[in-house]
């Protein structure tokens, strides 16, 4: 099972960062539920070992690409970020580690394999990909856009994604390169 969950894990990361023009330094924001990529409901069967396998392919995914990869914390930490230090410059740093049963599986994964990790209160990522209905929306900058990909699950968990746009203002819609943002 961890092989097959790693796989779809990378393929879905794979194909959101390719469709949504990812670059090198950009911020992937993920919210994961093990319990809902288990069969179970959000909050009622956390699995170290499925969120270890999507937290795998995700990140090997987003190393290889340059990008940083933002794990969401569950509900009880207030949906902080963990993410590697030098991605966050500037931002105000809170003290929190996040458990598997206080904080989320994946979070604690991720603060576990990061370099030199660090929580955040909030970030504006440049893409978002929701592994269980984890209500990323709360950390991608304005304006996000839906993401339709091929692949819907992780293990039996819903996948929703998004990438984020310039607003656009006034009356006609401006042209704009998505290879600038």
């Amino acid at each position: 099972m961890y092989e097959e969950l790693k796989e779809q894990a990378a393929a879905v990361c794979r194909e959101l960062c390719e469709k949504a023009n990812l670059r090198k330094g950009q911020i992937l924001v993920v919210g994961c539920s093990s319990s809902e990529v288990v069969g179970e409901r959000i909050g009622h069967g956390s699995s170290l070992e499925a969120a270890e396998a999507v937290f795998r392919g995700i990140y090997e995914v987003t190393e290889e690409l340059g990008l940083y990869l933002a794990a969401q914390c569950c509900e009880h930490l207030n949906r902080a970020i963990i993410i590697e230090s030098e991605a966050a410059k500037g931002m105000e740093i809170v003290n929190v580690v996040p458990q598997p049963k206080a904080g989320g599986s994946f979070a604690a994964t991720a603060y576990r394999a990061f370099h030199h990790p660090v929580a955040l209160e909030e970030i504006k990522a440049d893409a978002g990909l929701d592994i269980g209905d984890t209500l990323i929306g709360m950390h991608l900058r304005r304006v996000a856009v839906p993401v339709r990909l091929e692949h819907h699950e992780i293990g039996k968990a819903h996948i929703t994604a998004a990438r984020v746009r310039p607003k656009y203002i006034g009356g006609e819609r401006a042209h704009y390169d998505e290879s600038l943002m």
